[in-house]
Parts: C-alpha cells; structure tokens; sequence
C-alpha cells in the first residue's frame, strides 16, 4: 500500500492507495499533521511506501519523523518522471503539474491530453499521445481575480464567488461577478477550441477546487476529476517503485 502526501500552503492531503485505488483520504491543517500520519499508519499498517510533494512548508521534524517509518520519495524536478519531459525549463515546472502530467499518462495513455487545474492559478498541461509533455500555460484562477479587482482599485468590493445570472451585470457586483465568472469560462473555452483545432481527438481533464464550479458552466465536453493530483502522485511512486 502507497501513502500520498500532498502538502498546501495551509492543508495537507493524505491518501492511502491499494495499487491504482484510492481507499482513504483526508484533509489537514499543517499543524495537524504528525497526528493523521500517525493515524493512519496505525489504521493501515501494511503501507510500505511512500510520496511527498509540498509546494507549502513541511516542519523538517515533521519530514524527518515520515522518514523514519516509511521510505519516501520527495518529489521534484529529478524525480523520475513517466513521461518525456519536453518543457524548456522543467527545473522551475511545479511539483504540482508534474503530478498531474502523471496521472494523464496513466490513465489516458495513447490520448493528447489537456488537463486544466483550478485552484489559486488555472494551469493548463498538455501531454501527446506519444508521452511527451509540451507544456501548456498559467493565469489567475477565480479568488486571485476578486482579490485583484479589491486590491488593484480603490473602490471595487471583495465578493465571494458566485455563479452570475446573466453575462450583462447590472450592477457594481453583477458585474464584477460576469467579469470573473465569466471570463474564466470564456477563457477555458478559448483555450479547449485552440488546442482542438491542432490535435482534434482531444481529452480534456478539470481538476482542482473550483473544478466543481466550473464544470457544470463549461459548454466543452470534459472529465471532472478532483483526485486527479493524488492519482499522479500515485502513479509517480508505483513508476519510481519499479526502476
């Protein structure tokens, strides 16, 4: 059995795979850590391996107790990758999209794949059918974008995300909502319809916390998947685990 630990800013995830299945997970605070690892290997003790990946800050001592009871493959740009790294710079490419790239090369092998994370940013991935990851693309993702409009003004308020009644907003808020919302989705679309005209067989993946949001007001043809990341860090194990 694999153990995921995929550590945020402020929470950490934690899954329990048996081979490709997830049987467990769970989200923590940071500071809450050391406990659920600790519950975890006690509900299952035939974990034998395990992967961490951090774009937040993992307490060393919290890192050096992980790697007293399990071997632990740190995941970063040396990582051995199941795919052909294509990127220009794939020293500065996210732990995050590396994972991502993963699970598409598993679970969509022979496919052009797009894979669309919404979280703080929006990332696109794109990988061939042959295994080989291009690269793909970054902007703000919905909160990054009231944030931007309450800090880079003097007098737009901070809402909270809302899906909008209509694209013509009709007040200061139906319009900061049309804006956002609808700019984001306007985005995707864009984005999904130029790689389509290249590569026209393609698989499109929504992952990430406003991929629920998002998928039920995208007009393109998608699969939502919000464990996609865990699944490629899985992946990324069973991958180093066999060289």
């Amino acid at each position: 059995m694999n153990l995921v630990v995929d550590v945020g800013n402020t929470f950490v995830k934690l899954a329990v795979f048996q081979d490709h299945d997830m049987v467990f997970k769970t989200v923590v605070e940071l500071q809450a850590f050391q406990h659920a690892f600790e519950t975890i290997l006690e509900t299952y003790p035939k974990i034998d391996a395990c992967i961490l990946s951090s774009v937040g800050n993992l307490h060393d001592l919290a890192l050096k107790q992980l790697k007293k009871r399990l071997p632990v493959v740190v995941l970063n740009s040396e990582t051995k990758m199941p795919f052909k790294n294509l990127y220009g710079t794939p020293k500065t490419l996210g732990v995050d999209r590396l994972a991502l790239v993963s699970a598409a090369s598993a679970q969509f092998s022979g496919k052009d794949v797009l894979v669309i994370d919404a979280g703080t940013c929006i990332t696109y991935d794109f990988i061939t059918k042959e295994n080989s990851y291009l690269g793909g693309a970054i902007s703000p993702g919905l909160r990054m974008r009231y944030q931007a409009l309450n800090n880079l003004t003097a007098h737009l308020p901070l809402l909270d995300t809302k899906r909008p009644d209509h694209f013509i907003g009709q007040s200061t808020e139906q319009a900061i909502h049309s804006g956002v919302v609808f700019g984001v989705l306007n985005e995707m679309e864009g984005v999904i319809e130029a790689y389509k005209e290249k590569y026209s067989d393609l698989t499109v993946i929504l992952t990430g916390g406003d991929a629920n949001f998002l998928s039920k007001q995208l007009k393109s043809s998608i699969f939502a998947n919000s464990n996609f990341l865990l699944e490629g860090l899985n992946h990324i194990l069973q991958f180093n685990s066999t060289e």
